[in-house]
């Protein structure tokens, strides 16, 4: 198993890589976009948690769609920096280092990225328990992007 990388050898990578890019402008329209997104993905996920029992394979759409979530937030924050990336592990990496004051843990990202990787390309499932290991970090961290947001839109 290769050895993970700190916030800073992620951010640097992607730097020399080519996988986060500057802006010339701050687009306060595709931010306004980009929360509405989450903020659906966000329901979605809670509908359908609602809407179904322990045993359903569904749980892997609920933890999906907050991931999903969380990226579109990281993406609409650093959208305020002037900074734009594909690559996941450079937008957290990002996030992380530019959003510092928020104290949002590399290694939670970290472990989000690599289990939503497992599902979309090596077939792994995420169950209820999974779900229940990081749910409640994951609405806080959902919580704390979507007010960041909202604050800097104000």
């Amino acid at each position: 198993m290769p050895k993970l990388k700190t916030k800073e050898e992620a951010y640097e990578l992607c730097l020399s890589e080519g996988h986060i890019q500057h802006k010339e402008e701050i687009n306060l329209e595709k931010i306004k976009s980009l929360i509405e997104n989450a903020e659906i993905n966000t329901n979605s996920s809670n509908l359908l948690a609602k809407a179904i029992d322990k045993s359903a394979k569904e749980w892997m759409n609920v933890y999906t769609l907050c991931y999903d979530a969380l990226g579109i937030y990281a993406e609409a924050l650093l959208l305020f920096e002037k900074i734009e990336s594909n690559n996941h592990q450079c937008l957290f990496a990002a996030l992380c280092l530019k959003y510092a004051h928020l104290e949002l843990e590399w290694d939670f990202f970290e472990s989000l990225r690599t289990k939503r990787n497992g599902i979309n390309y090596y077939g792994e499932r995420i169950n209820h328990h999974d779900w229940r290991s990081i749910e409640m970090q994951m609405k806080l961290y959902l919580s704390t992007l979507k007010e960041e947001v909202k604050r800097k839109l104000s």
